[in-house]
């Protein structure tokens, strides 16, 4: 989480390495009141959570885990008339085959978004709300516009952007202000910095910090689309995107019909399919698991330090560290446990399980454990992102969101980038308007592509980074300690960069 860059010197240990993996352009191609609602709201979530997995891949289940499958189904099949071969064309590259069954052409939009998370919803209410508007078109794999997952920090590069869109105050009400960030010592319990979010802190970044939960911070991005009126459509797997002129042709499974846009936006994840068609890389693991939890305060009150639902506190180890905040004005509490397997590290293909969880917190202070306590035990995240790479465009394709950068969870900037994605391409847009109306859109995407690469290859390396530092043993640690005592709670130099000081 972002307080870390804050501590030793932090933004002077950044890495700016960017990886390659460039495959060439193709230039064809939603708040509970009573504790027993918000018992059904968690345990129904992680009902769903664990049945998506068990529809998965337990081992490689991840965070923002898309599943990989074959570019042709049954469905593309089966939709095949038994009549004309002359009816179906096939368009095939090294990564899609594309069935176009003589298919229907949807109304044109500007834009078509594949995936409808937090980075699809954000650039699709960016877009149709900026300068005169843009017609835009989500496509959505799931049935339903919702998140699955627990807690998201929001960091003032974040919020300013919800405030400029008029959302901030939606957001706030429905999360948490917490008063501070601090890191504790993982083995004695110690307090070993803090970062004081008050009047000072929101006047610094020109916004403030806040504590939301995934699903309502989407269904806030839900019901901002609805009225910018972006196209909402569920039940849309996408499945390709090829340029042809000066439009993109959006494929999705089983569809027989075909979204032709100016620009598609693939905000397909970690997994994303779409990336493909730019880069040849896969996802990185970083040998870490999580286990979560988000539970009624009243169910784990006896597992809960002092200033618990007021501070987001950060136990911080040995190859490991423990996250716990409040969530929905204080009615729910979220832990998240992160460790290195060992078996991972043996090269094991079954790691991450709940006893190597207790086995690695088998030495935290009294204050961790409890924390353990409240986790849920029958899923785990493997934790992944990618290396930066330096183009996200292919002819009128671009990436956006965990599609293109995604990142380790340290800076708690995942979804932050994201919105500070959708801002960056709406504002390309309005800033190169083409002569005679509309926008020059490989202009807005090149310009967009220089601006993002570089800031979030920045926060990608920094994450990892960071991970290294909290996780130190031996003198390491004492270094550390060491370090992040001495720092004054006031010294903000080393979190500007992130948070951009106003």
């Amino acid at each position: 989480m972002a307080v870390a860059a804050a501590v030793a010197g932090a933004g002077d240990g950044r890495r700016t390495g960017r990886g390659t993996g460039r495959r060439g352009r193709d230039e064809s191609g939603e708040r509970a009141g009573q504790a027993e609602e918000v018992r059904h709201m968690t345990d129904a979530e992680h009902t769903a959570d664990a049945r998506e997995m068990d529809a998965g891949d337990r081992d490689e289940a991840d965070v923002n885990a898309e599943d990989l499958d074959v570019n042709v189904n049954a469905q593309d099949i089966g939709a095949v008339n038994a009549e004309g071969a002359e009816d179906v064309n096939l368009d095939v590259d090294a990564e899609h085959v594309d069935v176009n069954v003589n298919a229907e052409g949807a109304e044109d939009v500007d834009v078509v978004v594949a995936g409808g998370g937090i980075a699809g919803l954000a650039g699709a209410y960016a877009l149709a709300t900026a300068g005169d508007g843009l017609r835009v078109r989500v496509l959505e794999r799931a049935p339903d516009f919702t998140e699955i997952g627990a807690g998201l920090q929001l960091a003032p590069n974040a919020t300013r952007v919800l405030r400029r869109w008029g959302l901030l105050d939606e957001v706030v009400g429905l999360g948490v202000l917490p008063r501070r960030l601090v890191f504790r010592d993982m083995l004695d319990g110690t307090e070993l910095t803090r970062l004081d979010l008050d009047d000072r802190f929101e006047a610094r970044y020109g916004a403030p910090y806040v504590l939301i939960h995934r699903s309502d911070l989407l269904q806030v991005l839900v019901t901002a689309c609805e009225r910018a009126g972006v196209d909402l459509v569920p039940d849309h797997d996408v499945r390709s995107v090829r340029t042809e002129g000066d439009r993109a042709v959006v494929h999705a499974a089983g569809a027989r019909t075909l979204h032709r846009a100016q620009v598609a936006l693939a905000a397909d994840g970690l997994r994303s399919r779409l990336r493909s068609r730019i880069s040849d890389d896969e996802p990185v693991p970083s040998g870490y698991a999580a286990y979560r939890g988000a539970f009624p305060v009243a169910e784990v009150a006896d597992r809960l330090g002092e200033d618990a639902l007021r501070d987001v506190v950060v136990h911080i180890g040995p190859g490991c560290h423990l996250v716990q905040y409040p969530l929905r004005a204080g009615e729910i509490f979220n832990t998240v446990a992160v460790f290195a397997s060992p078996a991972f590290r043996r090269g094991e293909s079954e790691w991450g399980g709940p006893d190597e969880l207790d086995a690695v917190f088998a030495g935290a202070c009294e204050g961790a454990q409890r924390g353990v306590k409240s986790l849920w035990r029958d899923r785990r995240w493997p934790m992944y992102d990618r290396e930066p790479i330096p183009e996200w465009t292919a002819g009128r394709l671009a990436l956006t969101g965990d599609a293109a950068h995604p990142m380790l969870q340290y800076l708690a900037q995942g979804a932050c980038q994201a919105l500070e994605d959708a801002a960056c391409l709406a504002a390309e847009t309005v800033r190169h308007r083409a002569p005679g109306g509309g926008c020059d859109w490989p202009r807005a995407l090149r310009s967009y592509e220089a601006a993002r690469t570089v800031r979030t290859a920045e926060v990608q390396s920094a994450a990892r980074a960071w991970g290294e530092t909290w996780h130190v043993d031996g003198f390491a640690r004492t270094l550390r300690n060491t370090l992040f005592r001495d720092r004054d709670p006031a010294d903000f130099r080393h979190i500007d960069w992130l948070y951009g000081a106003q």
